[in-house]
């Protein structure tokens, strides 16, 4: 006998009106949630829980569906081979797309990496189809299967440190330098678009209806002269165009068909931008700090936030133009940047009521990572500038230190998790670094080997807006969890954040509760196949739970509550 679906409308705004994660759990699966405010989505994406990196157009990393929770608590849950799938991929393959609907009522998932386009089963993950790239880099030899298992082996054999770290670093040039194309989504009509170094390329299927088709490259859009540096971000305006941004500041919209785009250099950029990557480039030694070097987000008006080394920018999209005047509700805001290398974070919207408070949320450049949060459209006349803020748009400052005033540094390369009025950072640091690794290598520890103890860093952070008293207050610190490069993801449905850990040598996937910072439990992965390398954590269509990994992509077959 069918169960009714129950409609329950939460009116409750504040983040300490929550229910148990078990209550939580049980509504989930047998209840249909309704906000009030209901989340905008992109018609134009494809109709599911993850068409585009970090979930939606508002870059949250959240949904309002209910995810699984480990079975115990104390010792975790250790997964064997009939508790998880594994597909392997090859490199690069850190995102993954959840396609809408085919005609026969299932989906799929796609993936980019390195070497190839991948389409998987969404069930089963099985690849269904897979496109090569190795046009894209012609004088690079492609790996194997074997290749990356010995890499896998290499990452986990804690004999000899040096060894150990040279093998890391040894994986970082062969697979990370270079890397394009990071950010993908994929559009209503099966359509993965994404953009590389010099262009844009739209990839789909000979045919759309049928799951099982072949990969295509269907156009490519070459970048013109004019517009400058390598394409970064990608998302999509409420009219269905692409928006992407370039290192050296340039914002292209462009139609889905590649017919026609317009290109403009926002605020700052034409005077700062080349000098700022050129002096980047020779101090890291890699192009990755750009003047703008994370992707953006976009709302329901045509607004689009993106960071550039000091300032965020809401740049206004009116269907035709872009606008970076004041009365169309466009502005820039300067932000706290004491490294001198700006935000490393993707910026995330946070608030759906568009008579409430509404933010947009970022991790500054400084020593000690601040989540900053800043008023999306209109200033409150009442509003005082926050002291040590070097704008008025700034609402709130929350010093990611987890819990420690004595730390000099931390920075965040990871996306600040917003869900409700709750914002949270990780601590990407590694615990110690070998005095003669230099230290702009130093991140390299926590990515490829946060595993090995003497490097695991430890930490998340979170901080809440009260809209009571206007004020942005730290929530909870746990400094037991460690959460060494992943993008973690919140379970609204069950009031719970994920995201890929470490434990006693072994990766896991770590489960808390979001108002509270308590551990609720982890699952125990494995060796370095289930190490996110950066990527996030995500719930698929069916909440469970679905991640990249260093050559793979991983799903762990729990069920929600």
């Amino acid at each position: 006998m069918a169960l009714p679906i129950i409609v329950v409308k939460i009116f409750c705004r504040e983040e300490n009106c929550v229910l148990h994660p078990f209550v939580f759990g049980f509504l989930g699966r047998y209840c249909r949630f309704v906000d009030v405010y209901e989340r905008w989505r992109n018609p134009f994406l494809a109709d599911s829980e993850n068409p585009i990196a970090h979930g939606f157009c508002d870059q949250r990393d959240s949904t309002h569906l209910s995810g699984p929770l480990p079975s115990s608590r104390g010792n975790g849950e250790v997964l064997e081979k009939n508790d998880y799938q594994y597909e392997w991929l090859g490199p690069g393959h850190f995102g993954g797309l959840i396609s809408g609907l085919y005609p026969d009522g299932k989906r799929t998932i796609w993936s980019n990496g390195r070497e190839q386009i991948v389409k998987l089963d969404y069930e089963t993950l099985e690849v269904l189809s897979t496109f090569d790239l190795s046009h894209e880099r012609p004088d690079e030899v492609f790996s194997n299967r074997l290749e990356w298992e010995a890499g896998i082996a290499n990452l986990d054999n804690f004999g000899e440190e040096e060894e150990l770290i040279s093998s890391a670093i040894g994986l970082a040039a062969r697979f990370m330098t270079g890397l394009d194309g990071v950010y993908s989504l994929l559009d209503v009509d099966h359509v993965m678009h994404l953009g590389r170094k010099e262009g844009v390329v739209a990839y789909a299927e000979n045919d759309p209806s049928d799951r099982n088709s072949p990969l295509i490259e269907k156009d490519r859009w070459n970048k013109p002269d004019e517009i400058e540096g390598s394409f970064v971000g990608i998302n999509m305006t409420p009219d269905g165009r692409l928006v992407l941004s370039t290192d050296h500041g340039w914002l292209v919209s462009l139609s889905r068909d590649f017919e026609n785009y317009v290109a403009v250099q926002i605020p700052g950029a034409e005077k700062h931008a080349s000098e700022h990557c050129k002096n980047m480039e020779i101090e890291k030694g890699n192009t990755a700090y750009g003047w703008v070097r994370t992707s953006m987000c976009c709302d329901e008006e045509g607004g689009i936030y993106l960071n550039s080394a000091d300032h965020l920018h809401r740049v206004v999209w009116n269907g035709k133009n872009f606008s970076f005047a004041d009365k169309d509700g466009a502005w820039s805001a300067e932000y706290r940047n004491g490294t001198g290398t700006g935000s490393g974070t993707t910026p995330s919207l946070m608030g759906d009521d568009p008579n409430g408070d509404r933010f947009v949320v970022i991790g500054d450049g400084d020593e000690i990572v601040n989540i900053t949060l800043f008023w999306r459209t209109a200033i409150p006349e009442d509003w005082e500038c926050l002291p040590n803020a070097p704008s008025r748009r700034i609402a709130g400052l929350g010093a990611a230190n987890m819990g420690d005033l004595s730390r000099e540094s931390i920075q965040t390369e990871q996306s600040i998790t917003v869900a409700g009025y709750g914002a949270m950072t990780v601590n990407n640091e590694p615990s110690t670094r070998p005095s003669w690794l230099p230290e702009r290598a130093s991140r390299l520890l926590s990515f490829f080997l946060g595993h090995y103890q003497a490097f695991t860093p430890y930490g998340l952070h979170k901080y809440e807006w009260d809209s009571k008293t206007a004020e942005f207050r730290e929530a909870w610190v746990n400094r037991e969890v460690s959460s060494p490069n992943s993008v973690p993801y919140v379970s609204m449905g069950s009031n719970v954040v994920y995201t890929c850990g470490t434990r006693e040598g072994k990766w896991t996937i770590e489960a808390l509760n979001w108002s509270t910072g308590e551990s609720l439990g982890y699952w125990v992965t494995g060796d370095s196949r289930f190490n996110t390398l950066g990527s996030g954590v995500q719930l698929d269509n069916d909440g469970q739970i679905i991640f990249g990994s260093i050559f793979g992509k991983s799903r762990i077959l729990r069920l929600p509550l």
